[in-house]
């Protein structure tokens, strides 16, 4: 329990609040650039985990709650903000809520969760990405970070929902062995 991987991602959720408080103070570059540092230590904990044979399951619990709490956190502060274009954020907050609701389902229903996919964790990188050079070239449209965000966001957004789809598929494979 007590492994490198997972004293990352539990660092990863304690720096959650100390981006609202940059948000909220409106340092929205520094609130970018911990979010960067987010992202990349997501990563970093998986790839520890894996080299040093340290995957645990809280390591497979904290990694993804960390992720989907640091981007759900910067969405919704982006979207209040105004930092982000209210439909990148609403097509984000979506398939977050419905891939939310989906895996309790499995998780009640078959006592089970989904796999992550590389497809997903590709995805999330590009989004972690994306909405940090939002953060940090807040300004004009025109700002070299915005331009990467979009190029970084885009194809981020197109793979996030084309992973939900093969993680609705994984769930029918589930729910129908656990109807066996």
């Amino acid at each position: 329990m007590f492994t490198i991987p997972n004293l990352i991602s539990f660092i990863r959720l304690l720096l959650i609040p100390v981006f609202v408080m940059l948000l909220v103070q409106d340092r929205f570059a520094a609130a970018g650039w911990l979010l960067g540092l987010i992202g990349a230590t997501d990563w970093i904990d998986g790839y520890l985990a894996r080299k040093l044979n340290q995957v645990t399951e809280l390591g497979k619990f904290l990694d993804p709650l960390a992720d989907r709490l640091a981007v759900g956190v910067a969405v919704i502060g982006g979207l209040v903000t105004g930092v982000l274009d209210p439909w990148f954020a609403i097509a984000i907050i979506v398939r977050e809520a419905l891939i939310g609701i989906g895996a309790l389902v499995i998780g009640v229903s078959a006592g089970t969760k989904l796999e992550v996919r590389k497809i997903g964790k590709l995805a999330t990188l590009l989004l972690y990405m994306a909405i940090a050079w939002f953060y940090v070239g807040r300004g004009s449209p025109f700002d070299p970070l915005v331009v990467a965000a979009w190029l970084a966001g885009i194809p981020g957004l197109i793979l996030y929902y084309l992973s939900a789809f093969l993680y609705l598929g994984d769930a029918r494979t589930i729910m129908a062995a656990s109807d066996r």
